[in-house]
């Protein structure tokens, strides 16, 4: 199992592993800084207007919507690459492989919903935030697993990459179909002529980025202007991306390309830009209200029920098996580390709540399930994992 994974796989996990700590400290700046005497100018800076345009068409947005609708395009761009090669050669091309964590990411996203959706039953105003705990931020859980080392079996990391991976495309048609506004047609039709060229320069498999990088920004134009998200383009300018291109690994190089930009700054300047929250005056009631109560639960609670039931389940019953590298214990710290929102639940917490008294109750709900989530997903897999490994089965794994 370790010999089978792709230098390419170990790359992502590498990268995505450094990203995630980089990303904690990120989130942990946001904090200091909306909880000191610089509160003011954090809020102010988040809302200074940033006007971008040619000719007629201009876009005036405060700085923060320019991250979550502009630069999270990029990072659902790379989320897409990531997809369509995982699906073609990666950890998803085959029943064998994909069956365990196809089984343990529905488990992963359905119950942490069925659970936000109990706990908020009486709050109808609440009901909007439903997918906020279904998400799993790969980056973050990737980061707390690498703490422990080269101990960890890689087997474990690709079954996470794999669940996160599922559980990132759940989360694209969750905001395709859930969290669009009103459509503009002749917005859509743009979009739609831009997306037929895009696929016509796919097809001739050109073999320079440049053409999938102007087309994605008219796209991403069109998109935004057409009332469904914006980041939706990042992942149809992905699907257009040729695998081979001339005899060269253009997927590859343009996912290789990106990945240092997106691990080591836009993913840290969302979590900058959206973990900040005041928590002064903030009460215990306010902890244990329903909205953050669902999503804490949803990501602690359901994650687990979710992905290791599923998974057990779908092992006792001959559906899929269980990579002989890892164990039981293993997948149930698993299944904690994937409750680990964060990025992608914040995310779509914006999108689910225009009211900024409910986007601060998804913030202490996001932050307090994750950090809860990250600490015993992190103590139980080191407590099933061997003390010392040898310098050959480092290099080995």
């Amino acid at each position: 199992m370790i010999q089978a994974v792709a230098p390419m796989l170990r790359d992502f996990l590498r990268q995505e592993s450094a990203g995630g700590i980089v990303l904690m400290f990120a989130a942990a700046l946001a904090l200091v800084v909306a909880n000191s005497a610089a509160a003011p100018l954090y809020a102010q800076f988040l809302q200074l207007p940033v006007v971008a345009g040619i000719g007629p068409v201009l876009i005036d947005k405060p700085l923060l919507l320019w991250i979550n609708d502009g630069l999270m395009a990029v990072f659902f761009f790379l989320v897409g690459l990531e997809v369509k090669r995982e699906v073609l050669h990666g950890q998803l091309d085959s029943w064998d492989k994909a069956s365990l964590p196809l089984f343990a990411a529905i488990g992963g996203m359905a119950l942490p919903a069925l659970v936000f959706i109990a706990i908020n039953a009486g709050s109808p105003a609440n009901l909007g935030g439903w997918a906020i705990p279904a998400a799993t931020d790969i980056a973050f859980a990737l980061g707390i697993l690498s703490l422990l080392g080269p101990r960890v079996p890689v087997a474990l990391k690709a079954l996470l990459l794999a669940v996160a991976v599922i559980d990132d495309i759940g989360a694209i048609a969750i905001i395709a179909l859930f969290y669009t506004a009103q459509t503009d047609v002749s917005m859509l039709l743009g979009a739609a002529v831009t997306l037929l060229l895009l696929g016509m320069v796919g097809r001739m498999r050109i073999a320079s980025s440049i053409p999938y990088l102007l087309l994605g920004a008219v796209l991403w134009v069109f998109v935004l202007k057409s009332g469904v998200h914006a980041t939706l383009a990042g992942v149809a300018v992905a699907m257009c991306v040729p695998i081979k291109a001339r005899g060269v690994n253009l997927l590859e190089r343009m996912e290789h390309g990106l990945h240092p930009w997106v691990a080591f700054l836009i993913i840290p300047v969302f979590g900058f830009a959206n973990a900040g929250v005041s928590l002064s005056g903030v009460q215990l009631a306010d902890v244990f209200a329903p909205l953050p109560l669902g999503i804490a639960l949803g990501l602690l609670v359901g994650k687990q029920l979710g992905i290791l039931g599923f998974a057990w389940g779908a092992v006792k019953l001959g559906l899929a098996k269980l990579p002989p590298d890892i164990d039981w214990r293993q997948v149930h710290g698993l299944s904690l580390l994937a409750g680990i929102g964060f990025t992608m639940s914040l995310f779509i917490g914006n999108l689910a709540f225009a009211d900024p008294a409910q986007v601060d109750a998804v913030k202490i709900g996001v932050l307090g399930g994750s950090l809860v989530a990250a600490v015993l997903g992190y103590v139980l897999i080191a407590r099933t994992l061997p003390r010392d490994v040898t310098e050959a089965e480092i290099a080995h794994g």
